[in-house]
């Protein structure tokens, strides 16, 4: 089997065998779960040859039978410049053994990627997906859990909102990474976003239009962006895990959806379980659990300490 890289002369197999495994996700999973899975970098979200993403593809007696896809993040960096790279898509033939051609790509993309100066590799993948194995066996392990939960109609529980409410203003940035630091798991937060500038580059454009609850700290936000055509209201939360808090900022994020007749959905991580339920108790149920998995590339090895040589005494 040989490895390379992508050509323009395989883009129609490549997009025969993605139309493929499209067709067995709509089999397998409900319409708004499969519009997530392709909004959110989720694995088998493909992305056209003509923007920033590496591409590798396994052939065997001249005929391609998988490929492999990865980006910089956030979407859209220049390779060049990336030292994160997020693995888009996976897939093999049918009639191919998986268990030989998955594992070969993903181990070709890390040595290409750790080539380019890369520091870690980062997949999403929905739970139970068959090509886990294909990440676990090339040390990708599982640093977080992500549940979609999503509402066809959204019902506030009460009128009352948390006190210290207010509009995102200029500067909030910082304050907001300082909650984002304390909600989240150190080991999550080393991992993508390990300082201030990287964790800004992350969220550019999703820090405006929100709303904070300034309590002389920031203890809670909430941002609502309106849907369009067949996408739901998304509502995104960040709270300190304090009663009332969740349950308030809930209310108050589903009002902001005023009169919209669309569904609306949130991404949520384990450790924000708070909000989690908080959203249940309102007429939203998990729409799917999705895996986040990480491979780290290039460790830091620490710097030997010197030994005080031993001083032989005699008498």
């Amino acid at each position: 089997m040989k490895l390379r890289a992508a050509g323009l002369l395989d883009l129609a197999r490549i997009e025969e065998m993605h139309r493929s495994s499209e067709v067995k996700l709509s089999e397998a999973a409900p319409p708004a779960a499969r519009l997530w899975s392709l909004l959110s970098s989720t694995l088998s979200a493909l992305l056209p040859l003509s923007q920033e993403t590496l591409m590798y593809v396994a052939e065997e007696n001249g005929r391609v039978v998988g490929f492999i896809q990865a980006s910089g993040q956030p979407l859209g960096l220049d390779l060049r410049r990336a030292r994160v790279l997020q693995v888009l898509n996976l897939q093999v033939a049918d009639g191919v053994d998986s268990d030989d051609v998955a594992p070969a790509l993903v181990q070709h993309l890390s040595n290409q990627a750790l080539e380019r100066g890369a520091l870690r590799l980062f997949v999403r993948l929905p739970d139970r997906d068959p090509l886990l194995p294909a990440f676990r066996l090339q040390s990708f392990r599982q640093y977080a859990t992500e549940q979609v939960v999503y509402s066809e109609r959204p019902e506030r529980r009460s009128d009352q909102y948390p006190d210290g409410l207010r509009p995102t203003k200029r500067g909030d940035d910082r304050r907001l990474y300082q909650l984002y630091r304390k909600v989240t798991p150190q080991g999550v937060s080393q991992l993508e976003a390990p300082t201030y500038r990287e964790w800004r580059a992350l969220h550019t454009g999703e820090l405006t239009g929100g709303h904070v609850v300034d309590r002389v700290e920031v203890v809670g936000w909430v941002r609502m962006q309106r849907g369009s055509n067949a996408r739901p209201d998304t509502l995104q939360f960040m709270a300190l895990p304090e009663s009332p808090l969740p349950s308030e900022l809930a209310d108050f994020g589903i009002s902001l959806l005023g009169d919209s007749e669309a569904p609306a959905w949130s991404s949520l991580r384990h450790y924000d379980s708070h909000m989690i339920d908080a959203l249940r108790g309102r007429g939203f149920n998990v729409l799917l659990t999705q895996l986040l998995l990480v491979r780290e590339l290039a460790l830091k090895v620490p710097k030997p300490v010197r030994e005080k040589g031993l001083v032989p005494s005699f008498g």
